[in-house]
């Protein structure tokens, strides 16, 4: 399964507190765990936790069910987003959970760029409907 954003953003905090260990890294560059703090790692695992556990259904769904999986994560998230001040998601923390969206339903046997295609919508546009992030 496609890496989730949030293993790559404990790795790159894990990172950085070796570096600060080692006096590599000064202190006033350290940006991570003040971008990830725990809690909201904690609450985007628990919503990713959840679209995983749709995900098996998908190669047999309808376009409609796919949409409902995609609207529920992405709902979720911008629920996340809200509790951390409507700013927890950056750009590339944005892109990031789009690919990941993205990629997981591939990998379930859905074919995004047809299923968009089939609504108007660019394979990118697959979360634009319910994204506030």
């Amino acid at each position: 399964m496609t890496e989730r954003p949030t293993t790559s953003w404990r790795r790159g905090i894990a990172e950085e507190a070796e570096e600060l260990a080692a006096g590599t890294l000064d202190p006033d560059c350290a940006c991570m765990a003040g971008l990830f703090p725990e809690e909201l790692l904690v609450a985007t695992d628990a919503v990713l936790d959840t679209f995983e556990a749709e995900l098996p259904v998908l190669a047999e769904a309808d376009d409609a069910q796919v949409f409902a999986v995609v609207e529920r994560v992405v709902l979720a998230l911008n629920a996340v987003n809200a509790t951390h001040g409507g700013c927890a998601f950056e750009t590339d923390e944005r892109e990031e959970l789009c690919e990941y969206i993205d990629q997981a339903i591939t990998e379930h046997g859905v074919d995004v760029v047809a299923l968009t295609a089939r609504h108007g919508l660019g394979r990118y546009q697959l979360t634009d409907t319910w994204r506030t992030w």
